[in-house]
């Protein structure tokens, strides 16, 4: 998946003056505190958030529990994919984990873009594949590994999560109890 964030940043730089240009005018740098809310459930996720620094995860509530299906770090775009793509009020909230620091674009100001500068519908297609693809990853590892197998996965793939993410919320991305956690955790 790393070649493809590598192919994704390559096309990006390759864009020519002025695509890259109309992408700059249309974003807009935003910072958020700890705890705030980028994305409340039942809101229209209508901006994206590209994350120039921090921490943020994307979550629902299931009978009142927070369950975390993503978390996003420097360079992750952030968004409620399905309330994105359709405008449609979203089903989860996206909060900053820590103060965040965002490139933030509406949805009706990057269509627009589109329209003007073609290059952007490549870069749109790129990452919407990427987000499949990603999508399709995470229910393998559901699917086909256990609660331990995915811990380790992050432990040796992704260590700076386990570094810097509440073990309440690494359980709930890993879609375990934070006991079976800790019982993970002291065996290895």
């Amino acid at each position: 998946m790393t070649s493809y964030i590598n192919k994704i940043n390559d096309y990006i730089k390759s864009l020519d003056y002025e695509t890259q240009n109309a992408l700059q005018n249309i974003s807009l740098n935003k910072h958020y505190k700890k705890g705030d809310l980028l994305l409340r459930q039942n809101e229209i996720c209508s901006k994206s958030y590209l994350l120039i620094n921090g921490i943020a995860r994307k979550y629902y509530l299931n009978d009142g529990k927070e369950i975390t299906t993503e978390l996003y770090f420097e360079n992750d775009l952030a968004i409620s994919f399905d309330s994105y793509t359709l405008q449609q009020p979203s089903k989860e909230f996206i909060e900053a984990l820590t103060d965040v620091t965002v490139s933030v674009i509406s949805y009706q100001t990057f269509q627009e873009a589109k329209k003007n500068f073609p290059k952007l519908l490549t870069l749109d297609l790129m990452l919407t594949e990427y987000y499949g693809m990603w999508v399709e990853n995470r229910l393998f590892q559901f699917h086909t590994m256990t609660a331990t197998q995915r811990y380790l996965d992050i432990l040796t793939k992704s260590p700076h999560i386990i570094q810097s993410v509440p073990l309440t919320i690494i359980a709930s991305y890993l879609g375990i109890s934070l006991e079976t956690l800790s019982r993970i955790r002291a065996k290895i």
